[in-house]
């Protein structure tokens, strides 16, 4: 018995299973993460290093090279680049594609653990972490008002941690922030009064400030840790420190010194559209739905705002720029209707053809593969992003050829005489190798794709899986569920049955019965037989014809197409010495010159350099620029043309506008080392 003959004996079976399977994938296809880009691994491993006031020079010599002589011997690293700045440095470790990343990271950790003993004694601990696509923000929170700046970092924080509560939240770092610290302001006049040197004034204070544990304390009622709480919790505690006793004479920090809450120099400044802010970067847990993400911070900013007094809620304006889950809803809105409108287009032409029941039949093909498909990316622990979608959208005029020509040959034998049953059945079972022949040469077309290798191939892996699931979907779509189904519901096709004998010419092969445009194709078919040697050599010239055109009047060729994007960036570089202030001085020079124009939706400025970004020394910060919808602007290489022109005029600086890339990190066209 083939498995068609077990379909048609277990109909109530297969109908179960059609239900189940529509059903089960809907269920997915609603709790599937949904992301923009694919969670890939990308082998890049950094060793952060920090040790404060260290030169560049110095960082290379005592924080480097010893660093590099214990990461040199681990196994599978395909490249090692370190660099080295002021008070820190790092090193970069590239391994080949297909690495186990908690391995490599192991590893890595050992082998910086042997080198921290080589490190000079004041260096922090080193830090290791890996390059994920996760720890990219998919919405940036920005607070923004004229305030004092230490009103809006309290209200920046209070807002990160309430974001950090949320399960699917992974990090949030704060850019514009500066770490409070409080002041000691040390009279020497007053120090040098009372017998004492700045020196042990500050040694004081430095050894006061611990917490010095006293053991334990062992009672009938139990055991007990002593502790000497010796930390500074007020600026009063400081103020109240005895720092020299004379008989009955207390010498206080106070009588020496003054103490005064303030910031850490800053490091870096933030904007939006030209107004001081402080930016929450939030980033999501890797396999977790981006969509609901972002949803579920909008949704816990809205009610941390709410319970702000109304000053603040007035004072303080609160945007969410660079969201990502924008895209997404875009991009499941096109799969969406292009399914609905794949389904209604398929659907006309066979009502016209064939009925409406016949349409029905192979309309259920679509959604049922989806379906089916999307169940199996689930099953695999994939999510739906941007590779998933295209897939999907290509394979929608793949999914209803072979539930076409079963119900074609079904509806024929039925005008014939056949009752439903049996002419479904028939049709099954004479398209049965033909349809799994045709889906079998496409499978084979994109069943390489799954040994691709590198970051690419991890990349677009999920194409041929989306494929090669929805693919093999419809071929039990087309063999065993709507031939089931129709030989339930199938009536004989709105055609003309004489039209429908002659389709049937070819069975008994009398091809002269044949009409229509299908006797035409059969006439000139007949005349290009008798030349097969002629045929043979015009598609052999017309396929070199083809590619010598291209070759010489076509665009070229490139790996990745460049789509219009949604994000801009103008990266400032400057030589020399510059402090904080200086670079935000020239970064504000630029921000004036574009913030006006009217084609981006926000001006998004951010003074400095990440300590582990590989981007030139020379980048003093960078402006990111958010467009309005592109269908009421002009392309982005025109904007971004224009805001270069804008700023050519400023002296000392060089601005770089650039694109954000779609696809896969593939790095830079020419790396010159």
């Amino acid at each position: 018995m083939t498995p068609i003959d077990a379909a048609f004996a277990r109909t109530r079976t297969v109908i179960a299973a059609l239900l189940l399977i529509l059903v089960a994938g809907t269920v997915a296809f609603i709790g599937i993460p949904k992301e923009s880009e694919p969670d890939i691994n990308i082998p890049i491993i950094y060793v952060s290093m920090h040790h404060e006031g260290i030169s560049p020079e110095d960082a290379e010599r005592l924080l480097i090279r010893p660093m590099e002589v214990e990461l040199r011997a681990i196994q599978g690293v395909k490249e090692m680049r370190a660099k080295g700045f002021d008070s820190g440095a790092f090193v970069l470790l590239e391994f080949e594609a297909g690495f186990d990343a908690d391995s490599a990271l192991q590893d890595v950790r050992e082998k910086v653990d042997r080198a921290k003993a080589d490190l000079p004694a004041d260096t922090d601990e080193p830090i290791v972490s890996e390059v994920n696509f996760s720890l990219f923000p998919v919405v940036v929170v920005t607070l923004s008002g004229d305030l004092p700046e230490r009103t809006l970092v309290r209200l920046a924080r209070d807002l990160k941690d309430e974001i950090q509560s949320i399960s699917n939240v992974l990090q949030v770092e704060i850019a514009g922030d500066r770490e409070e610290l409080v002041e000691v302001l040390i009279d020497p006049i007053r120090v040098e009064s009372y017998g004492l040197s700045p020196d042990d004034a500050v040694r004081i204070v430095q050894n006061s400030n611990l917490l010095v544990a006293a053991g334990f304390q062992d009672t009938g009622q139990g055991r007990f840790q002593v502790k000497v709480p010796g930390l500074f919790e007020t600026a009063s505690d400081i103020l109240d420190l005895p720092v020299k006793v004379d008989g009955d004479a207390v010498v206080r920090a106070r009588d020496i010194a003054e103490v005064r809450r303030t910031f850490k120099d800053p490091d870096g400044f933030a904007r939006v559209n030209g107004e001081p802010a402080i930016a929450l970067e939030v980033a999501k847990r890797s396999g977790t739905n981006l969509i609901e993400t972002v949803e579920e911070v909008r949704r816990v900013v809205e009610a941390e705002r709410a319970a702000w007094p109304a000053t603040l809620q007035q004072s303080v304006h609160i945007s969410f720029i660079q969201d990502r889950s924008e895209d997404i809803r875009t991009m499941l809105n096109d799969l969406q209707n292009s399914v609905l409108f794949a389904v209604l287009l398929v659907m006309i032409v066979i009502v016209a053809a064939l009925g409406v029941r016949s349409a029905a039949l192979v309309g259920i093909a679509i959604p049922g593969s989806f379906l089916a498909g999307i169940l199996v990316l689930s099953a695999l622990g994939l999510t739906i992003n941007i590779v998933v979608l295209f897939a999907l959208i290509l394979a929608v005029g793949m999914l209803v050829d072979g539930a076409i020509v079963v119900t074609e040959l079904a509806d024929r034998k039925m005008v014939e005489g056949e009752p439903r049953r049996r002419a479904y059945a028939l049709a099954a079972k004479r398209m049965a190798w033909p349809i799994m022949a045709s889906t079998a040469t496409t499978l084979a077309a994109f069943l390489p794709l799954l040994f691709w290798p590198g970051v690419v191939g991890e990349f677009m892996k999920y194409l041929p899986i989306t494929l090669i699931a929805t693919l093999s979907a419809s071929l039990a779509m087309a063999l065993l569920f709507v031939p089931t189904l129709g030989a339930l519901v199938g009536r004989p096709g709105a055609a003309d049955p004489a039209t429908m004998r002659s389709l049937g010419g070819g069975d008994s092969g009398s091809l002269d019965d044949v009409g229509g445009f299908t006797g035409r194709y059969l006439r000139v078919l007949r005349v290009a037989l008798r030349h097969p040697g002629k045929i043979l050599l015009t598609g052999v010239v017309l396929l070199v014809a083809v590619q010598v055109t291209y070759a010489q009047f076509g665009k070229g060729v490139e790996f990745f197409p460049d789509v219009e994007p949604e994000i801009g960036m103008l990266q400032v570089r400057a030589r020399g010495n510059l402090s904080a202030w200086e670079k935000d001085a020239l970064m504000r020079e630029v921000e004036e010159r574009v913030v006006g124009m009217a084609e981006f939706a926000t001006v998004y400025t951010r003074t400095g350099t990440p300590e582990k970004s590989e981007e030139a020394e020379d980048i003093i910060g960078t402006v990111t620029l958010e467009f309005i919808h592109w269908e009421h602007r002009r392309p982005a290489s025109e904007i971004l043309a224009e805001a270069k022109v804008r700023t050519r005029d400023i002296a000392g600086i060089y601005v770089d506008p650039r694109e954000a890339e779609a696809g896969p990190p593939i790095g830079k066209p020419v790396q010159i080392e």
